[in-house]
């Protein structure tokens, strides 16, 4: 999925400007704070620019429908998807760095993440008290500053829209930042509360999280934002969210499996962390109603344990497997996947974006990381 080069160029242009304006303002401060600015660099170089794509590809749909003549790179509105994209990653960005701190995680994509990182400084430069203390509180404060640049972006990529597009902008915004704040605050209570929900509702709850944490965050939101930024009708829109909404979830379900079975090289991820932090997802619900009652008795004293040993992740990953748990998962994308052909196929958007939507699709549900 590969919006033209000079899109994806202006957008990291646009990040570097946030980073390098913060870097002369900072320091005004002290000079200390600017550790806040040199560790969010950490989160904003390279990357698939996954949601800053699925804005220009929305954004690229809503300005062509009807009108194939229309030229997207020389658009007089196209800085306005930029902003929105720059925003985006700013704010996928902020919700890392705060995901790291909730899940106690060492490392992200490969790299340390922000809390590790100021634990380090607080060690190398000797400091007094808890590096913890240290490293997650200064944490939380990079994740804010983080959602501060978003909004400077969201908000400029709305200067001068006419009013119905502005609002409507605007409420899709809200929207977004409280799915997936509730969406965690779901998948965090889920994962200490689960023995007080009934084992019938675990599947539900699940995909609910799935839903909120990551499918309307992650794909669909983007794709709308910038669907509305290009004036999109409401027909597209609709159109836009039923192709957008089970491609999300696909995309989660994905993660999840990764999170288990993946290549830890390639995830950048240690291999079972996933299991080790006890996540809720729906392989292990669909597992846990599969299994006898032994079996659910070592997967209920085992998922969660942060100390499991590689042999115990084993012994994990073959009840995922011999209950079926994986397989019914595996089905689950592939008719999410169905669905959002479907809904593609009768979209009606110009070739090009069906073509890359297409592609998407494919990117997202079959990959390795």
């Amino acid at each position: 999925m590969s919006p033209p080069l000079s899109f994806i160029d202006r957008v990291a242009e646009n990040l570097h400007k946030v980073v390098a304006r913060s870097h002369r303002e900072i320091p005004e401060i002290a000079a200390d704070a600017d550790a806040l600015t040199s560790v969010s660099e950490s989160f904003l170089h390279g990357g698939k620019r996954f949601r800053a794509r699925l804005a220009y590809w929305g954004w690229r749909a809503a300005v062509t429908f009807g009108d194939v003549s229309v030229d997207p790179d020389k658009h007089p509105e196209l800085h306005r998807v930029v902003g929105l994209a720059t925003g985006l990653e700013l704010f996928h960005a902020a919700a890392l760095v705060h995901d790291d701190i909730i899940d106690n995680s060492d490392t992200r994509r490969g790299a340390t993440t922000a809390h590790r990182q100021f634990e380090r400084h607080h060690v190398d430069g000797r400091f007094s008290g808890s590096a913890t203390t240290y490293g997650t509180s200064s944490a939380i404060l990079l994740g804010d500053l983080l959602l501060s640049w978003a909004d400077d972006q969201f908000l400029g990529a709305a200067i001068g829209l006419e009013a119905d597009v502005s609002h409507g902008y605007r409420d899709e915004l809200r929207l977004m930042r409280s799915d997936v704040t509730a969406g965690q605050f779901l998948d965090n209570h889920d994962t200490v509360a689960w023995r007080t929900i009934p084992h019938e509702e675990s599947v539900d709850r699940a995909q609910r999280v799935v839903i909120y944490k990551s499918a309307k965050y992650s794909v669909e939101a983007p794709l709308i934002l910038g669907a509305i930024l290009g004036g999109a009708a409401p027909d597209l829109i609709s159109a836009l969210r039923g192709f957008a909404l089970p491609l999300g979830f696909a995309f989660q379900l994905r993660d999840d499996m990764l999170g288990v079975f993946g290549d830890e090289v390639a995830t950048g991820k240690p291999a079972g962390d996933d299991l080790r932090e006890g996540k809720r997802t729906v392989m292990l619900a669909i597992a846990r109603q599969n299994v006898d009652a032994a079996t659910l008795t070592v997967l209920d004293e085992l998922v969660g344990d942060p100390s499991l040993e590689p042999v115990q992740i084993e012994v994990l990953r073959s009840i995922l497997r011999t209950s079926g748990a994986v397989a019914q998962t595996e089905d689950l994308i592939t008719r999410s996947r169905e669905r959002s052909l479907r809904a593609l196929a009768e979209m009606g958007v110009d070739a090009s974006v069906a073509k890359e939507l297409g592609s998407l699709v494919e990117a997202i549900t079959i990959r390795t990381v």
